[in-house]
């Protein structure tokens, strides 16, 4: 029997819910989990995720749920196609169907009217580096997804999640573009500036 420890993490996201009907009356959410080159500071520590951690990840039966919590009924999953998952230059894009139970319908009410705002991921490591004279840790290599959840609560400040409307999917995912690029920008003035 093995008897290895396996150093689950998990991270807090702050993401943007937006909850519009759409024309099938399916309860659809996209959104971005996880984004790439965007640090997140907490407790004294910086972490960004590389744009290359998920080239290798295993993500081949990655569960949508709510908090972590295993006591509460799976939202979505890879291995029934009710979640996609796909890699792009922003970070790791979600879209996931909600089937009409009462706890997803809950949910997906509650994105809708902006009590849930947030996202999360949990993960193992295979490779990282840590700069100690900025206290910054950079996740190379991500090696098991082992959920993404809709939280109370973030870690990071740059992902984003909304309900699905056809009508305004592509100006949503150009303002999530936009976004990302002013954060990285404002990142790299930082770095400039403390390398003066």
């Amino acid at each position: 029997m093995n008897n290895a420890k396996i150093n689950k993490e998990v991270r807090m996201l702050d993401v943007k819910f937006r909850a519009v009907d759409n024309e099938d009356n399916k309860m659809i959410i996209e959104g971005y989990p996880i984004t790439f080159n965007t640090p997140a500071t907490h407790w004294g520590m910086t972490e960004v995720i590389d744009a290359n951690a998920l080239k290798e990840t295993d993500m081949s039966d990655v569960p949508l749920k709510y908090n972590h919590d295993d006591s509460h009924l799976i939202l979505a999953r890879t291995r029934n196609g009710s979640l996609k998952l796909e890699v792009d230059s922003i970070g790791l894009k979600m879209t996931a169907e909600l089937i009409d139970t009462q706890s997803n319908i809950d949910i997906y009410k509650s994105i809708k009217m902006g009590l849930l705002d947030k996202m999360s991921f949990a993960f193992t490591t295979k490779e990282e580096k840590y700069d100690y004279d900025t206290d910054t840790r950079t996740i190379l290599n991500i090696d098991k997804l082992y959920d993404v959840s809709v939280v109370d609560l973030p870690f990071y400040d740059s992902t984003s999640v909304y309900a699905r409307n056809l009508d305004n999917s592509k100006d949503y995912y150009e303002e999530i573009k936009r976004k990302h690029l002013i954060s990285r920008l404002s990142v790299s003035r930082e770095e400039l500036l403390n390398r003066l």
